[in-house]
């Protein structure tokens, strides 16, 4: 389905310009009220994101997004798939997988982020679903 290719497509996109810190090309791919929930459950709003790449805070070495499942729904739709990252913040290592749901709208014809929300990728225990 076309519209299916173009956020395949989109998603490529998005983790290209993630993984250079590229802050022009997230511009065009974020909405103007873009939010995001981190790992840690903070919120950090279309600013404060791209702010990890202008300061140098945030720095990838490796930056995938694989294993997605898209769901349409109208001009609106949801990715679920997996952030695979080699990364610095701050100093620190942030190496990781994350289950990451993306909530997508279709604005004047192009696909625009909306919301992300991202969940480390861990060991199940018997209580974990």
């Amino acid at each position: 389905m076309q519209g299916d290719l173009e956020l395949v497509e989109f998603g490529g996109r998005w983790a290209r310009a993630e993984l250079r810190g590229d802050i022009e090309a997230l511009d065009t791919l974020l909405t103007g009220d873009f939010a995001a929930v981190g790992s840690l459950g903070t919120v950090l709003d279309r600013a404060r994101w791209l702010a990890r790449y202008s300061s140098g805070a945030l720095v990838h070495d490796l930056f995938t997004w694989e294993d997605v499942e898209l769901r349409r729904y109208g001009g609106a739709a949801v990715a679920l798939g997996v952030q695979r990252q080699q990364s610095v913040y701050e100093g620190r290592d942030v190496e990781g997988a994350f289950r990451v749901s993306q909530f997508l709208t279709a604005a004047h014809g192009t696909w625009r982020l909306a919301a992300l929300h991202l969940t480390p990728i861990g060991e199940r225990t018997a209580l974990m679903l």
